[in-house]
């Protein structure tokens, strides 16, 4: 497979699942903002989302004072930011158009659709009474076009690249929104525990379509160590960094290549770090100190995929376009200019 070829399908399904889970953050802060604060001032939520996903300078260089709707303007319409839902579909649909010899038709249909119906929404606005149902139509988009590549392509690199692409952006946001959750309201692990905590993070877990699962495994009340518990370490939960991090290291496995060794190597000790940790271990050290170093380790091996499949390093990531950053990774390496 040409290196080009494998880099817009790596892209097309990390934007694809980029566009989703930022939906999902916004979600999740959106629902905590509606929520009676008492032990935070007013934005925070916003302000620990924006300083999460690495967006913060490029939001205070445009806007005022974070606010509900100045930050969902800037996360999920924003033409200008190139880790805005409206940007991560538009790099999909372009990663798609590159290669669409090597996908199928369905495919590339659906990807399209989803971007004529999103720069539709982006010009019209979104209504303050279709906030919930716009996160959905996002997350339903994403769910289509995953459920379609699944039935569609044969299992080859080109599946394999695919969705080597989206299962390590889901590791990174699931990290992420675990984050948002301890930014809001747990400054230090000694503070866990508080009044709100139920339904907080509830609202995490439906966020990420855990809710019921929670409720299957533990069958007993929301807590912060049962959640991250759930979302880190096990590995029957499809969202949880142990899952996809499975996958990952499945997939570059699979993949393999003259000059995987040192990805390898790295994957798998990422792997292995996940799959023999506890979540006593984690609370011990704190679980924001934990998700920092995870999200550290992920964006080094992602720099390490693009200069092991993708470029050389005398390429990467001059060769790239400046425009497409967004959580400190580079987004759509092959994002093409308007």
């Amino acid at each position: 497979m040409l290196s080009s070829t494998a880099d817009h399908l790596y892209w097309m399904g990390r934007s694809m699942e980029r566009a989703e889970n930022t939906a999902r953050m916004l979600d999740v802060t959106y629902r905590m903002s509606l929520l009676k604060q008492t032990v935070v001032e007013p934005h925070h939520e916003w302000r620990a989302m924006l300083s999460i996903s690495g967006l913060h300078e490029d939001f205070e260089a445009r806007y005022d004072e974070p606010s509900a709707d100045s930050v969902m303007r800037f996360m999920a319409l924003d033409e200008k930011n190139p880790g805005s839902i409206y940007n991560s579909i538009f790099a999909a649909r372009e990663n798609a158009r590159a290669i669409r010899g090597s996908i199928t038709s369905e495919m590339w249909e659906a990807l399209n659709a989803t971007w004529l119906e999103m720069h539709r929404i982006q010009g019209e606005g979104i209504a303050e009474d279709g906030v919930a149902a716009f996160f959905e139509w996002v997350k339903e988009r994403s769910h289509l076009s995953r459920g379609i590549a699944h039935g569609t392509l044969l299992r080859d690199d080109i599946f394999r690249f695919l969705r080597l692409g989206t299962f390590f952006e889901r590791a990174d946001n699931t990290a992420r929104i675990l984050d948002v959750k301890y930014h809001i309201l747990l400054p230090s692990v000694a503070d866990i525990g508080g009044a709100a905590d139920y339904y907080h993070w509830g609202a995490l877990l439906r966020s990420v379509s855990s809710f019921e699962s929670y409720r299957k495994v533990y069958r007993d009340l929301i807590t912060p160590r049962r959640v991250a518990e759930l979302l880190i370490l096990r590995p029957d939960m499809p969202r949880s960094l142990m899952a996809c991090l499975n996958e990952v290291n499945r997939l570059i496995q699979e993949i393999n290549g003259p000059r995987a060794g040192e990805l390898l190597r790295r994957c798998g000790q990422l792997h292995g770090d996940l799959r023999f940790g506890t979540i006593d271990d984690i609370f011990e050290r704190g679980l924001h100190e934990y998700l920092s170093e995870f999200l550290e380790r992920i964006y080094d091996l992602g720099d390490l995929i693009n200069t092991t499949y993708f470029w050389s390093t005398d390429e990467w990531p001059s060769a790239l376009p400046m425009a497409q950053q967004s959580f400190k990774m580079p987004l759509a390496g092959q994002m093409m200019a308007r």
